[in-house]
């Protein structure tokens, strides 16, 4: 079992989480439309895949938005954010928010996700939960990069996970979140 931290409190987290070098464990996630969708789904493109609590929590819109600045740089790349939320809040959101290259998805009916990617928020209140997480898969579904981030509250390291890309895929450093009108 794994903790990290939100304000100065430890979270325990349960699962099995996956290690860079590791085959991608398959998954099925539910997107907008309320259809299933497996990670096979995503064969043969790379896959940049963050987990967020929440995308109605500051943290998960903000990794979420990132990601969507990132999206319009990268080819041959699918990014996901994965969350707990319903898929008419996840409909909602990317809406409000405009996004275009990000695809957002919900454990709905896949609750293995939380255990098979070592993200399952064991503690009460917040169980039932995912925490924050970032994974860099190759065309072929090897993870290249994986981080647990150590703080519910904080970004994961959006240019670790990227330099593995194959080709390295951008340089985040000087990229701002875009804001939609």
């Amino acid at each position: 079992m794994s903790t990290v931290m939100l304000n100065s409190t430890p979270v325990s987290i349960g699962g099995r989480f996956p290690r860079a070098g590791e085959t991608a464990h398959s998954f099925m996630l539910v997107d907008i439309q309320l259809l299933d969708v497996p990670l096979s789904k995503f064969w043969g493109q790379r896959k940049l895949i963050a987990v967020v609590p929440s995308l109605d929590a500051a943290i998960g819109l903000t990794i979420a938005r990132k990601l969507e600045t990132i999206g319009y740089l990268l080819k041959n790349t699918v990014i996901m954010t994965v969350s707990v939320d319903t898929p008419y809040a996840l409909s909602r959101i990317m809406d409000s928010e405009g996004f275009r290259k990000i695809q957002l998805m919900s454990t709905l009916r896949g609750r293995d996700f939380h255990k098979d990617y070592g993200v399952m928020i064991t503690d009460i209140p917040l169980s039932g939960l995912m925490t924050t997480a970032l994974f860099a898969l190759d065309v072929d579904d090897t993870i290249l990069y994986s981080e647990l981030v150590s703080d519910l509250n904080a970004e994961p390291n959006y240019q670790s996970a990227l330099d593995l890309l194959d080709p390295p895929a951008i340089v985040v450093t000087e990229i701002e979140v875009l804001s939609v009108e």
